[in-house]
């Protein structure tokens, strides 16, 4: 319960492999919804199916005998969405309230379902009233789907923030890092939307927010909330939140992993703050895309492929492009035992982000690292460092 009227009836989700069927989540995930108790009840957004039964089950629990009156919908993405049928099949007095984007998309999860005269459409600006609480609608598009909107409870100063603010994990393994798992999280499904946020983020500086309820993770308060809208500002604004240089490689037999590796010595030993060595083939995805938003300065470094770059390369690099990625230095190692093209290819990539520079030398590597390709490591170290 986060106040006497506002109860949390959100489930945890210790099964999921993977999150959207892309992103591990080895400490699982929340699904958060709350209810608001008062002259009026209103539910704040519902469940992933897969935890469907648990949350019914707190829903019951939480009305007590009573009816609720309203279900506001900030999101339709099916891990907050997937019971709005079954509340409205279950309590036939209940309304409805979403934006008119999030209405338009009813009939593509509940094909079928006579929605007549059950929605009210919300827009900026407008209000709920429940008795003491009264709830003012945010818009929010595109964070990160276009129907998005948020809530602001003025009574006990709660914004319902709907994927803003979220994070990976279940509630029952959450710690004090917040910043951890909400960092992967943001720049993986949020990242790409960095100007809605700030958008976003100016209204809710106009306000007295006193917590954060998001769909995903836990409430943010005091402290940990400055924290967290703080980082948010910097995320959303593309600008680098640590000082330190990622070294992401795609190696096939290992030479070019070798060379990353020595890059990363020779930087360590230049006084370089932080390095982080990743292997595309082997770590997770969305923590390098995590480390290159997080650090201003990325090396690239991939064997040539089939007259290209090795795929998982091409895979990291177009990931970076579609999440808008920006405002960074890259430097460039490429391997190639008869013919390279991994630089060619991975220059012309980068060259399409947006404001992001690339350092020389580019560093060819002929198959294994000689004795002569020192020398241009420690040209490549220099300038990354200058």
């Amino acid at each position: 319960m986060m106040s006497e009227s506002i109860k949390y009836i959100g489930v945890d989700d210790l099964d999921i492999d993977l999150f959207e069927s892309q992103y591990v989540v080895p400490e699982g995930m929340s699904y958060n919804s709350y209810l608001i108790d008062d002259e009026k009840i209103a539910v704040m957004d519902t469940a992933d199916r897969r935890k469907g039964e648990e949350w019914k089950a707190n829903l019951v629990a939480a009305l007590n005998g009573r009816q609720p009156d309203y279900l506001v919908v900030h999101h339709m993405e099916p891990d907050h969405s997937a019971l709005i049928g079954w509340m409205l099949e279950s309590y036939p007095a209940l309304q409805l309230v979403c934006s008119a984007q999030a209405a338009k998309m009813l009939p593509n999860f509940f094909d079928g379902f006579n929605f007549e005269g059950r929605v009210l459409t919300v827009k900026e600006g407008d209000t709920l009233l429940l008795g003491s609480h009264e709830l003012h609608f945010i818009g929010a598009p595109m964070i990160h789907w276009p129907e998005v909107i948020m809530s602001y409870d003025s009574l006990d100063k709660v914004v319902f923030s709907a994927d803003g603010f979220g994070k990976f994990g279940a509630l029952v393994n959450d710690t004090d890092d917040w910043a951890c798992e909400a960092r992967r999280y943001y720049f993986n499904i949020c990242g790409k939307y960095g100007s809605q946020v700030q958008l976003v983020m100016k209204k809710l500086a106009s306000l007295d927010v006193q917590a954060i309820c998001p769909l995903h993770g836990p409430v943010l308060e005091g402290e940990q909330l400055a924290a967290a809208i703080k980082l948010y500002d910097t995320w959303s604004k593309y600008e680098p939140e640590s000082e330190g240089i990622l070294i992401a490689y795609a190696s096939i037999h290992g030479g070019t992993a070798a060379v990353a590796e020595r890059l990363g010595e020779i930087l360590r030993k230049k006084g370089a703050p932080k390095v982080v060595v990743s292997d595309l083939s082997r770590d997770d995805m969305a923590e390098v895309i995590e480390d290159a938003f997080r650090y201003p300065t990325v090396v690239v470094a991939a064997s040539s492929y089939d007259a290209g770059v090795f795929p998982v390369m091409h895979d990291f690099l177009y990931h970076l492009q579609i999440k808008n990625y920006q405002k960074r230095r890259f430097g460039i190692i490429e391997n190639g035992s008869w013919a390279p093209t991994a630089g060619k290819v991975m220059r012309s990539m980068i060259e399409g982000l947006k404001d992001c520079e690339i350092v020389e030398p580019m560093v060819t590597i002929r198959s294994r690292m000689k004795a002569a390709d020192e020398a241009l490591l420690e040209q490549l170290a220099d300038s990354l460092l200058s």
